[in-house]
This record gives C-alpha cells, sequence and structure tokens, in this order.
C-alpha cells in the first residue's frame, strides 16, 4: 500500500523559502515517478515538479529556477526545495506517486498521479 505523508508547509514573507517533505512507503521505486501538484483555493490542480527512478526531473514553467525536486539517498522521502517564494505560490502543496519509469511533463501529473499525500498548506504574504 502506498502511503505519502507531507510536512514542511508554514507561512513565509514574499522572497522567503521553504522546503517541503514527503515520506514515501509502499512503492517499487524503479516503476514509479514521485511528484508535487498544488491546488490554491477555487482553482484547478497545477503539477509543480517530477522526479523518476533515473533522477530525471520536470518542472512547471511558473517554478523553473526557483523550485528544486530531489529524493533522499534511500529514495524514501521526496524533498521540494522552494526559493523566492511569491504570493501565487499560495497553496495546498501534494506529494504524488505515479507507476510509470519516465517522470511525465510537470502539466500532466495532476493527471496522472495514483496515488497522493494528505497536503501541507504553504502561504506566502506580500
Amino acid at each position: 500500500q502506498v502511503q505519502l505523508v507531507e510536512s514542511g508547509g508554514g507561512s513565509v514573507q514574499s522572497g522567503g523559502s521553504l522546503r517541503l517533505s514527503c515520506a514515501v512507503s509502499g512503492v517499487s521505486y524503479s516503476n514509479y515517478w514521485l511528484g508535487w501538484f498544488r491546488q490554491a483555493p477555487e482553482k484547478g490542480r497545477e503539477g509543480v515538479a517530477g522526479i523518476d527512478a533515473n533522477s530525471k526531473t520536470s518542472y512547471a514553467d511558473s517554478v523553473k529556477g526557483r523550485f528544486t525536486i530531489s529524493q533522499g539517498n534511500a529514495k524514501n522521502t521526496l524533498y521540494l526545495q522552494m526559493n523566492s517564494l511569491k504570493p501565487e505560490d499560495t497553496a495546498t502543496y501534494y506529494c504524488a506517486a505515479g507507476r510509470g519509469l519516465r517522470v511525465p511533463s510537470a502539466d500532466q501529473i495532476p493527471f496522472l498521479f495514483g496515488d497522493w499525500g494528505q497536503g501541507t498548506q504553504v502561504t506566502v504574504s506580500s
């Protein structure tokens, strides 16, 4: 059974940084990709970043150069380092896992994941 548990959200001022973590279990890392998507109030899901077993990554254009996705050495922790945060980054962030050898483009992540966590809130004030 796949389990994804996010942590690390919070409130920060514009320009600040946060690092989200996701504890991952029940995944066969060679057959899954992992990623993050977010959802702001009254908005749809937006793919943020993804990573596959070969450490190939994908990012939404809106976060390129500011966010970095990575995994811990044991691959059972997924991270999202978020720098230069903007008010428009305010959302609930979800960790996601999907079957496949190759990470999808970030815009496809919300349509392709099979499992997700409970979410962690990120609030960026101006």
